[in-house]
């Protein structure tokens, strides 16, 4: 319920429950993801010091690859559920759950099995590890989408049990492939049991997947749908060949450099992340109760973010050497160089999230491809140019100022896309 304005005054005691519920909301979102990035950081520190710096670089291209498998469910599946059904009564949201997670799933089996022939094609090591990859996709799918489902329905606590569910299954998981030793073998511990997470998944919610639904999701949603997949190809394709270019400019060892600096920013990735589950739903619902106050959501989500990736940054300056060598290992001389590049690029990041979120709340899927595609156009080329150019830390730096002109370019995107709003608004 908005606010009732009377002569010029408007009362407050409305908006507090309102204000509540948002803190409410982001809060699980945080949660959910402290929960599931702890256990991926746990995961990648151990590997980082067991595989040795090689092995943890084929462990890293197997990761990035199911980054653009991921967003590539999420644009077809889960970005328009939570665009379209955050907030709606029960009945319309189970229906679309059903539809979107079926989707997820079917997304997660046709890749995975294109991942699956590859790897047994191309064998070695890197080819061990995309086949293994493309048998757990379908469950790290599936799994994801009912965290955004959840989410939807602002019950992120149900989102955080799935994801505390996922980390338990991992224990004895990994326990099972630290016999193995080899990177497939993590590689089907860590997806199978996000396979038992989103079996829990299915008994949380009550919902089938249904993959029948595919068509019907895909008729009804491909305004958006098929931007959004664009745009969410263009994130996690430009990292793909971004780590893919370094590979060969630089060295497979280069790609796991880049990933323990990343790994040193997982912390504050997490909140990023976690923020992220819940932003789009949010700004929806804000604009739907006071569409005036979406500008300044989004500054304050953005804004907020950006100072919280370089305080985080500064404090992993003062990391002795010593302590940096025994959660990482080897990889940690190389990935101590890379902090404030890698520190610049994800604030550049987590102060555009707040512009995308605005984007995504206005269904303004034009602007944000538009945004998406130059933003990873300058990721690749000044990933990839500054490797040329200075090697990993260069390709780091490179990427770096892509992330800050890219975070521009969302920002005037979402001024336009008010102002063309408030102009030409769109009657309930």
């Amino acid at each position: 319920m908005t606010p009732v304005t009377v002569e010029g005054e408007r009362t407050t005691k409305p908006a507090e429950p309102a204000r509540r519920g948002v803190v409410g909301r982001l809060s699980w979102g945080l949660a959910d993801q402290a929960a599931s990035s702890l256990s991926n950081f746990v995961v990648g520190v151990y590997l980082a010091r067991s595989l040795g710096l090689t092995a943890f670089g084929v462990f890293s291209l197997a990761w990035v690859t199911y980054g653009v498998v991921l967003n590539v469910s999420r644009g077809l599946a889960t970005d328009p559920l939570v665009v379209r059904f955050s907030g709606v009564p029960e009945p319309s949201w189970r229906g679309a759950v059903a539809r979107s997670s079926g989707t997820a799933l079917l997304v997660g089996a046709g890749i995975g099995t294109v991942c699956l022939v590859a790897g047994l094609s191309i064998r070695g090591q890197v080819g061990a590890a995309f086949a293994a990859l493309g048998v757990v996709l379908p469950g790290l799918l599936l799994q994801d989408a009912w965290r955004y489902s959840f989410f939807a329905a602002g019950v992120g606590r149900k989102a955080f049990v799935n994801d505390v569910v996922w980390a338990l299954a991992l224990v004895p998981a990994m326990v099972a492939a630290a016999s193995v030793g080899t990177v497939p073998a993590f590689l089907l511990a860590w997806g199978g049991s996000a396979a038992v997470a989103a079996a829990y998944g299915w008994y949380q919610s009550g919902i089938r997947p249904r993959p029948t639904g595919v068509r019907e999701w895909h008729r009804d949603h491909r305004d958006l749908g098929y931007r959004y997949l664009a745009e969410n190809i263009g994130v996690s394709g430009a990292s793909q060949i971004r780590a893919y270019g370094l590979g060969a400019i630089v060295g497979v060892g280069a790609v796991g450099v880049i990933r323990g600096a990343e790994l040193l920013l997982g912390p504050f990735l997490a909140v990023l992340m976690g923020l992220s589950l819940v932003t789009v739903a949010e700004a929806a619902r804000v604009l739907r109760q006071a569409p005036r106050r979406l500008a300044r959501f989004c500054f304050l989500l953005g804004g907020g973010q950006a100072v919280a990736a370089l305080s985080w940054g500064a404090a992993l300056l003062l990391v002795p050497d010593r302590l940096g060598a025994f959660v990482l290992g080897d990889v940690w001389r190389g990935s101590a160089e890379l902090i404030v590049p890698v520190t610049l690029s994800v604030a550049g990041a987590g102060l555009g999230t707040g512009a995308a979120a605005g984007l995504r709340a206005l269904a303004a899927a034009r602007r944000s491809l538009r945004c998406q595609l130059f933003a990873s156009a300058c990721y690749v080329a000044g990933g990839l140019g500054g490797a040329v150019a200075g090697g990993t830390a260069g390709s780091a730096w490179g990427a770096a100022a892509a992330s800050v002109c890219g975070s521009a370019v969302w920002w005037s995107q979402l001024r336009a896309a008010l102002r063309e709003r408030h102009d030409h608004p769109i009657p309930k």
